[in-house]
């Protein structure tokens, strides 16, 4: 964490600005833009700073994952169809061992058996799936709170001999 507080990083992968008209079945009727509204409403309930962000394109994605390190104390992606296909981000995320919560509007298990693979899974602390927006939020709530964790836990105790 930084001095100034808590600096998330939330990614948006492919076709997510289509949200709110994309077969609403599987992603229901809320627009990327309302889920970016409550993403910065729980920002400013929890004193977080947050950056968004969203592209279609996977090199993009790369370039901001690799800034990320430099500027945020852990990143909250959802990287929709690339979850599934992407070495590159996975690679990405890796390098730059942030903590990495992945995320998912639908349920991810329950469908597609190609979806059930996740390039992403292996390098990120954790993953939760199927809860809408509220997938988001509670990838926010989980690393903020293991940031706090780590932040509070005692440095590592030095070997002697």
């Amino acid at each position: 964490m930084s001095r100034s507080g808590v600096r998330l990083l939330v990614l948006h992968g492919p076709n997510l600005n289509l949200l709110g008209a994309r077969e609403p079945s599987i992603y229901g009727r809320v627009s990327l833009r309302e889920i970016d509204r409550a993403i910065r409403d729980w920002a400013a309930r929890t004193g977080t700073t947050v950056t968004i962000r969203q592209s279609n394109s996977e090199g993009q994605l790369v370039d901001w994952i690799h800034q990320a390190a430099s500027r945020h104390d852990a990143m909250v992606i959802n990287p929709a169809a690339y979850t599934h296909t992407s070495v590159a981000l996975r690679d990405a995320v890796a390098a730059v061992a942030l903590p990495t919560i992945e995320v998912h509007l639908s349920n991810v298990a329950a469908r597609e058996s190609y979806r059930h693979q996740s390039f992403i899974a292996e390098v990120a602390v954790g993953q939760i799936s199927g809860f809408g927006v509220d997938s988001y939020l509670l990838g926010l709530d989980a690393a903020r709170a293991l940031l706090k964790r780590s932040a509070a836990a005692p440095p590592p105790r030095k070997r002697t001999r």
